[in-house]
């Protein structure tokens, strides 16, 4: 199977799981919402881990400091920019009102940095460090997951049925798989571009982390729940990293 379609199916993937984290909101209707931190603080783990050991370390081994500090730097101007002119408020999919428009401001964030998750994939993908494109693919699959959750749920408070919490989820990962394919062919045009490449989608992710996950998982009373997601997902990803030599 050629390369560019193992990718696409791949990236492919990681979208598609998004869509599971709708399905306990669904099916478990308000006992989802107690589950939310905890699943936050763990995308939140997740994300942070692959940012650091996945793309940071590897950025450093194969480029300089200048390029690894300016492709951070691009990559967090990025989320901050996009952040900046997300809309305050919004119709939803035809719905307005509080729930219509945390739906809409929800699905906006997602979507926007689900873009350098694409070009993770790309640029990993497209490097020969062995078990590295496994890794980031898992653990951007992984974050996905919660990140449905957490469009799922002001969804269902809006009114939409199961189905569109479920392709809605889905269509805040639709840029992975062009981000993936774009990283792909450009890194593998321009060899200097990976060390910058992997920097900018470390600086994206752990931009969105600090500013929107962990925020939102601590944003109630409650501590340990995030906490222990952050553990919990942390662990996952240094043990997936340890087991996949990366």
């Amino acid at each position: 199977m050629p390369e560019v379609l193992v990718l696409l199916l791949a990236a492919s993937g990681t979208a598609l799981a998004t869509g599971l984290g709708a399905i306990p909101v669904f099916l478990f209707g308000r006992r989802t919402e107690g589950a939310t931190p905890f699943l936050l603080g763990f995308a939140g783990g997740v994300m942070a881990v692959a940012a650091l050991s996945g793309l940071l370390v590897p950025a450093f081994e194969e480029g300089s400091v200048g390029v690894v500090v300016a492709g951070l730097a691009v990559g967090v101007a990025f989320l901050a920019i996009a952040r900046r002119y997300l809309p305050a408020d919004a119709r939803f999919m035809g719905r307005e009102g509080p729930d219509a428009r945390t739906s809409a401001l929800v699905f906006l964030v997602l979507f926007v940095h689900s873009l350098p998750e694409g070009l993770a994939v790309g640029t990993a993908f497209a490097s020969d460090r062995s078990g590295l494109s496994l890794f980031v693919i898992v653990a951007i699959a992984i974050q996905n997951i919660p990140e449905g959750t957490s469009v799922a749920i002001p969804m269902r408070e809006a009114g939409f049925g199961p189905a569109r919490q479920f392709w809605a989820a889905v269509a805040t990962s639709a840029p992975q798989p062009i981000g993936a394919l774009i990283a792909f062919a450009a890194v593998e045009q321009v060899s200097g571009l990976l060390p910058f490449s992997f920097a900018f989608a470390a600086g994206a992710m752990l931009a969105l982390v600090v500013w929107e996950i962990l925020p939102s998982a601590y944003s109630g009373a409650a501590r340990l729940g995030p906490s222990a997601g952050i553990a919990a997902g942390g662990a996952l990803m240094l043990g997936l990293g340890f087991a996949l030599g990366v």
